[in-house]
């Protein structure tokens, strides 16, 4: 009797399907921004080389709305299988979670960092026209002529929206801050001149940089950015202590298995490293990050922090 039982184990076992090796079916990666956004053109970069990392598609789903709150919410609320996985801006996981007053996640408690995935600068530009040509300059028309300079961002909450209110405390100028429903209005309105300047990502507006549509003032960075060697810090053009560097990782639901968490890990930072990756990131101005997950974490963690005193400083809520 035992014998039989034991034949019956063994045959149930060949009998059962080997359980599936993750992935064995398309990725969802979330994007919390609009098509032609920043994020997103970092987004469909990543897809690609992950997709080849990982031997199964990686399908961009486009999430925008809601401060950045209506994709990371869908991601939050997803099954922790790590097929929906999200792209994590600075600007979701560091600065509008400290201008809306009730989030429908926790960002500590309802996601998984899975990696960083790269480090950007914003490019403070000038329109062409601008009476000004340096950020010394800058300062000094702003302290002449208090008020009369405007500050275009893409949103409210915007990395270039806090990016400005930075820099105004820090050199004391009273400039105006617009924000715009995306960066394409607000950079057609630089060029245009009906604003003056603007703290924009370098993916969005390093073309019209380069054309001198617009005027390179400094990148916002801790160091030069490799897209623009000749273009100096804000700190390095005079405002010491300035740094607003922008950065999109990847994140996850919380919950996700760990093997899971350091495969995906593992796939993103080959992916980044890649010749390909990197020429295509260096053409948009921003470098590969990488790294563990606890690294991402510690980075939204420190980020967070100093955005949250920048935020309250300059008393920007959002509805």
């Amino acid at each position: 009797m035992r014998r039989i039982i034991i034949v019956a184990l063994l045959l149930a076992a060949f009998a059962m399907p080997a359980a599936a090796e993750y992935p064995d079916k398309p990725i969802r990666l979330i994007v919390p921004q609009a098509a032609g956004s920043a994020t997103d053109t970092v987004a469909r970069i990543l897809a690609a080389g992950l997709a080849n990392e990982l031997g199964q598609q990686v399908i961009v789903d486009n999430r925008p709305g809601g401060a950045l709150t209506i994709g990371l919410d869908v991601t939050a609320k997803s099954d922790p299988d790590g097929y929906t996985i999200c792209m994590g801006p600075i600007g979701a996981l560091a600065i509008t979670r400290h201008m809306v007053a009730k989030l429908p996640y926790d960002i500590e408690r309802d996601f998984q960092p899975i990696a960083l995935v790269a480090r950007g600068h914003m490019l403070l530009a000038a329109a062409p026209d601008a009476p000004f040509k340096t950020v010394p300059e800058l300062i000094a028309y702003a302290m002449a002529n208090p008020g009369k300079l405007s500050n275009a961002s893409s949103s409210n909450g915007s990395p270039g929206h806090v990016g400005g209110e930075l820099f105004k405390f820090l050199t004391g100028t009273d400039i105006v801050h617009i924000p715009y429903r995306g960066g394409a209005a607000a950079i057609n309105d630089l060029i245009a001149g009906r604003v003056q300047i603007m703290f924009e990502s370098l993916n969005s507006i390093a073309p019209h940089a380069r054309s001198g549509s617009v005027r390179a003032l400094a990148v916002t960075g801790e160091r030069r950015s490799p897209g623009f060697p000749d273009v100096p810090t804000v700190a390095e053009a005079g405002v010491p202590g300035y740094a607003a560097p922008t950065w999109s990782g990847v994140i996850g639901p919380a919950g996700i298995p760990r093997a899971i968490v350091d495969k995906l890990n593992a796939a993103i930072n080959r992916a980044i490293q890649s010749p390909t990756f990197k020429e295509r990131f260096a053409s948009i101005g921003d470098e590969p990050a990488g790294g563990a997950p606890e690294d991402f974490a510690e980075t939204i963690a420190k980020d967070s922090a100093k955005w949250k005193e920048v935020v309250q400083r300059a008393g920007v809520r959002l509805d």
